[in-house]
């Protein structure tokens, strides 16, 4: 009976996802399926009448609505309403934030490739172009990343600068004095201060990220966008957000800071206002802000407003000098320059005039927020942490060229290789997440889950990437100083893995658990019937969620026998894609059947299994990368040149999807599902993925040690000095000269090889004496020597690091930094 229902199963499952269509096309189809089968299995007669009877009756009890909706959905619409947690507005708010775009493709098991290459690929316009090759690389020449760490802030006349040319107000209009630049322009120009130092990046980024400004376009009132957009723009005002509390940091729902409404005095007269108490920390420009926006929890008891007394989360905008409020001193994140710090105030009264939007919108500030975090999450991190790659990929790359031990480049050494493989391709891979997500808002999207799954990637791949620089550079990346490109960078990566949204959390709760509500087809449709009471809603959410889920089951078991080989792929793809295009509709199959199995067999438990859901996030957030990274390939003119990179990046993630798909499978609860997911479904023919070839992660690495367009495209807008006592600089002019010097270095060697030096020449320690020598012999000439002479000395600068008196250590730990920055004077 059980292989029965079995082989029953799909056409019955057609008919309950698509109950509309005639009964008899469906009841021909099941007869046509189950004589078919019972023909092939032998059965014999009166075993395949049997069969046809029970479908038939089965059938007919699906296509009976009364009967259905009796019988079978109302008892399961029961127990669904029963084991379904109550859920507060905060929760429903964050859970229904922003919009499902490219992801909801891959969770529905069937991706529409050319969806994917029907989304225009960013690109800026003019006014964007000229303010990123000139503003942001003038801002990026006049900061000096070691003079800011010795001095704990940026220059003056550098906030000036900023303050200025507008970097402060990129997101602001037109109309209220801002740049109105789009959220590509707002990423390309992170992405490049980043190149150059955390301090100017992070102090552009956060006023146009999750902020005051994003939120007064959104929901002020139009006197608070007159009175305060203008002077953001011109950052006559300077702002910062004030959300994380000591008590609450990833779960920031739960912030103990509260305010009461009451009354007061407010300029000389008794207002209706409230009554604020509030501890934040870890607030970036607090120390040097003039306004920033603060969210609490609000009360009414007395009911003032007329509504409820509770009325949930509200955001304020307050005055930094406003009667009551603390503005700390300043935290140090990692020896970040960036200003950050603490801001608290007791019993604070403020009017109801102060909250964004007006009174109106007392207790919207949680949905005000989760609406607007997408945007800012999607660009602000992985804008930075790109950045960091390119400029890992650029230096790192050209250093291991120039840099040689055992009378070879270190670039050519197997080992390093891997490095620098990993080094190219994460950064290809980043950069193509970062610019397509970023498009995507661009195209009016808010997507919740693609920006947690590029700020969980960016960071963390942009941590492997950082950390494979500092292995190839060695004894120059640990030693600290204005010569140290990258020992910053290292410092600092934490940061990111840490802020808006720590990593682990994000990947353990909000990809998955987050992605297969919001992104799944039904989930979401029959939460809110079940909440609306509504039976026939539920029914149809059911049985079309029972359709999706066999329809997936079959799809990903067929593909798998047959390697996917016949999935169809647009005829507009690369050639040397289309593979991977099928693959992934294979994987895109297999985790929407997983996921609902999962679902179903585990329910809310599954929330608690928090290894299982991060595995599950992780093969969304794969396909989610390996998509971007396609549609960049396409977007560039497919690059010959650059294939490797694609190539390489593409079969990580391949088997990274691969490794996370086995440990779901492995540690799956049910062993029967578990069983039927390895066997039958997911791997019916084993495992087509193994780990990029040592081959192509030669090509990879290769394309990083010498100039060329590819590396041009992949370190673009990369900050490059042309002063050669710049420690970037020194190494583009290095790269160079090691590169001509290399046909004058293969000529000593065979002139050594030949016995024309005595081999007590380099007695004397002096690693250029032989270049002498060797003029002095006639096997160079001067202008060989002058190649060399030059090569020399760029080496010596680039591999060259940084002493200092015995007691700058001390000196410096001693130093009383100053809690304000010369900005809050500039701006005040």
């Amino acid at each position: 009976m059980i292989w029965l229902l079995l082989v029953s199963l799909p056409p019955l499952a057609g008919a309950l996802a698509y109950g509309r269509a005639p009964l008899f096309a469906w009841l021909g189809l099941g007869l046509a399926w189950l004589a078919a089968v019972g023909w092939a299995a032998g059965w014999g007669f009166g075993w395949t009448v049997l069969a046809l009877l029970a479908y038939g009756g089965a059938l007919g009890a699906m296509m009976n609505e009364g009967m259905r909706l009796k019988r079978i959905t109302g008892p399961i619409f029961k127990a669904f309403r029963a084991v379904l947690p109550t859920m507060s507005q905060t929760e429903k708010d964050a859970l229904e934030a922003g919009t499902v775009w490219w992801e909801g493709e891959l969770f529905a098991g069937k991706p529409d490739w050319n969806k994917l290459q029907s989304y225009p690929w960013p690109k800026l316009n003019a006014e964007e172009q000229s303010f990123l090759d000139n503003e942001t690389d003038e801002l990026c020449r006049l900061t000096d990343d070691w003079d800011c760490t010795q001095k704990g802030d940026m220059p003056a006349e550098v906030w000036q600068y900023i303050k200025d040319k507008g970097f402060l107000g990129m997101i602001i209009p037109k109309e209220y004095g801002g740049k109105g630049f789009s959220a590509f322009a707002h990423s390309q120009v992170v992405t490049k201060l980043s190149t150059r130092s955390s301090a100017p990046a992070v102090t552009v980024m956060v006023p146009n990220s999750l902020g005051p400004a994003e939120l007064l376009l959104h929901y002020g009132t139009p006197e608070q966008k007159q009175h305060y957009l203008p002077r953001l723009a011109t950052g006559e005002e300077i702002p910062a957000f004030a959300l994380t509390s000591p008590w609450a940091g990833s779960d920031a729902a739960s912030i103990p800071d509260a305010g009461v409404v009451c009354k007061g005095m407010w300029n000389g007269e008794e207002v209706l206002g409230m009554r604020v108490s509030f501890d934040k920390r870890y607030i970036t420009l607090a120390p040097v802000c003039t306004v920033f926006g603060l969210a609490f929890h609000l009360y009414d008891p007395d009911r003032l407003l007329g509504g409820e007394e509770v009325l949930g989360i509200t955001c304020a905008l307050i005055p930094h000098d406003h009667p009551g409020v603390d503005i700390g001193h300043r935290h140090f994140p990692l020896n970040a320059v960036w200003m950050n710090g603490p801001v608290r105030g007791k019993d604070v009264f403020v009017p109801l005039e102060f909250i964004i939007g007006g009174p109106k919108m007392a207790g919207q500030g949680w949905r005000m927020l989760m609406e607007c975090l997408a945007a800012g999450r999607s660009i602000s991190l992985p804008g930075s942490n790109t950045g960091m790659q390119k400029m890992t990929a650029r230096a790192v790359g050209a250093y291991a060229r120039v840099r040689y031990q055992f009378k070879t480049a270190i670039g050519r050494f197997e080992g390093v290789e891997e490095a620098l493989t990993r080094i190219g391709a994460n950064t290809y891979l980043c950069d193509a997440a970062r610019v397509m997500t970023a498009g995507a808002i661009d195209l009016g999207e808010k997507p919740s889950v693609v920006s947690a799954i590029v700020k969980y990637h960016v960071t963390e791949r942009a941590r492997q990437t950082v950390n494979d620089g500092m292995d190839v550079i060695g004894g120059k990346g640990i030693c600290l100083g204005p010569q140290n490109f990258l020992g910053r960078a290292y410092q600092q990566i934490p940061v990111g893995i840490t802020v808006e949204g720590a990593n682990i959390l994000t990947r353990s709760l909000i990809l998955f658990g987050q992605g297969a509500i919001r992104c799944h087809p039904y989930v979401l449709k029959e939460m809110h019937a079940a909440q609306r009471g509504d039976l026939k809603a539920f029914d149809k959410a059911l049985w079309g969620h029972v359709g999706f889920t066999v329809s997936n089951a079959a799809r990903a078991l067929v593909m798998g026998l047959t390697g996917s080989h016949f999935v169809g792929v647009p005829d507009t793809v690369a050639p040397e894609t289309r593979r991977y295009y099928q693959q992934l509709t294979r994987f895109s199959a297999a985790f929407a059947f997983i996921a609902d199995i999962s679902m179903g067999t585990m329910g809310g438990a599954l929330k608690r299994k928090e290894k299982l859901s991060a595995r599950l996030g992780d093969i969304l957030s794969l396909m989610y990368l390996a998509s971007a990274t396609l549609r960049r390939y396409e977007a560039e003119g497919r690059q010959a040149a650059d294939a490797p990179l694609m190539h390489w990046a593409i079969w990580d993630c391949m088997f990274r999807i691969q490794q996370a798909f086995e440990g779901v499978i492995a540690n799956f609860p049910n062993r029967f599902f578990a069983f039927l997911l390895h066997r039958v479904v997911v791997f019916p023919l084993g495992r087509p993925y193994v780990v990029p070839s040592d081959k192509l992660g030669h090509q990879v690495a290769a394309l990083l040690l010498e100039p060329s367009p590819t590396r041009d495209r992949l370190t673009s807008d990369v900050h490059l000095p042309t002063d050669v006592e710049e420690p970037v600089g020194a190494l583009e002019a290095a790269l160079v000269a090691t590169i001509d010097a290399e046909r004058i270095e293969a000529k000593l060697k065979e002139a050594r090889r030949e016995g024309r030096f005595d081999p007590r020449i380099l007695a004397s320690g002096d690693v250029d004496e032989i270049w002498r020598i060797a003029l002095h012999a006639g096997v160079i000439d001067e202008r060989e020597y002058a190649i060399i002479e030059r090569r020399n000395m760029l080496r010596d600068k680039v591999i060259r690091v940084d002493d200092f008196k015995y007691d700058f250590g001390l000196k410096a730990a001693m130093r009383k930094v100053p809690s304000h920055s010369p900005a809050r004077e500039g701006a005040a």
